[in-house]
């Protein structure tokens, strides 16, 4: 997918910003007018910024390091969910569970925990508990499952974070600065983008924008995927080519050193000692 141009980012209102009165003076060089109280986001700007946050984004996928979507908005949750579940990245809708970089290791223990609810359910135990038990731990998994659900397969530290409205989801990014994780992130202008890494000026409240936003960074995501697929293959190809190539010389020796086995063995036998003779006779 080819990055949008300035018409399609116009159309899908991307240059729309906040109030006059609500701006973060921070935001002024992304800022293009001022119209009937309302800020206007250069999309040249947006333009730019975007083609290069999709060019790293693609990099990293490539790399198969995982980005972690990050949008609690009601018009954004599920636009990032389906985005993000198209190229096997894990996001967060709900609440953002405090302490969820900082404090990886416990929010792991209750990955774990809903692992082994699910293993209860499977080997039988579950049906040995009885029925208050089960109603318990149901609404358990199914809490954990809210919050957790999307990052199950989250085996580490997320290599970055895309985040929809700066402002709203202001914990997760100060996690991530903490880390020293680099944060992309659509940032209008009420927000600060001196938090952000890779700033996409736009207006991040309407649905079109998100997801032509979202959408181009994950499509330039999916062709870093792509790519790294094709390389593997190439790398199996050349590696199953080398191996081949490399069997006929060992063929090659083996028969050789069949061929000599004959004769290094017929080397190796004793000649016959030669008969006495017998004593002359006196």
């Amino acid at each position: 997918m080819a990055n949008p141009t300035f018409d399609q980012l116009l159309e899908a209102g991307c240059h729309f910003g906040h109030l006059k009165r609500k701006w973060n003076p921070a935001m002024a060089p992304y800022i293009f007018m001022e119209r009937n109280g309302i800020h206007i986001i250069d999309l040249y700007k947006t333009e730019a910024k975007l083609a290069e946050a999709a060019n790293v984004l693609r990099g990293m996928a490539k790399q198969g390091k995982k980005v972690l979507f990050v949008a609690t908005k009601k018009q954004a949750k599920q636009i990032i969910a389906d985005l993000a579940a198209s190229v096997g990245m894990p996001y967060v809708i709900e609440r953002w569970p405090g302490g969820m970089l900082t404090n990886f290791p416990t929010i792991r223990k209750a990955v774990r925990k809903m692992t082994t609810i699910d293993k209860m359910t499977k080997d039988g135990t579950f049906d040995n508990l009885s029925k208050r038990e089960r109603l318990q731990i149901t609404r358990q998994r199914a809490k954990l499952e809210k919050t957790l659900g999307s990052i199950a397969d989250l085996n580490r530290l997320p290599s970055a974070l895309f985040v929809v409205d700066v402002l709203k989801e202001h914990i997760a990014v100060a996690e991530a600065n903490r880390l020293g994780i680099p944060v992309f992130a659509m940032v209008d202008t009420n927000s600060d983008p001196s938090t952000v890494d890779y700033v996409i000026p736009a207006n991040d409240d309407a649905s079109k924008s998100i997801e032509l936003i979202a959408g181009t960074l994950v499509a330039a995501m999916a062709e870093g995927l792509e790519e790294r697929k094709a390389e593997k293959l190439d790398d199996e190809a050349n590696n199953a080519q080398g191996d081949k190539e490399n069997a006929a010389p060992r063929r090659e020796r083996r028969r050789v050193r069949r061929n000599d086995a004959p004769a290094a063995e017929a080397a190796e036998v004793p000649a016959e000692a030669p008969a006495a003779e017998a004593p002359a006779a006196e």
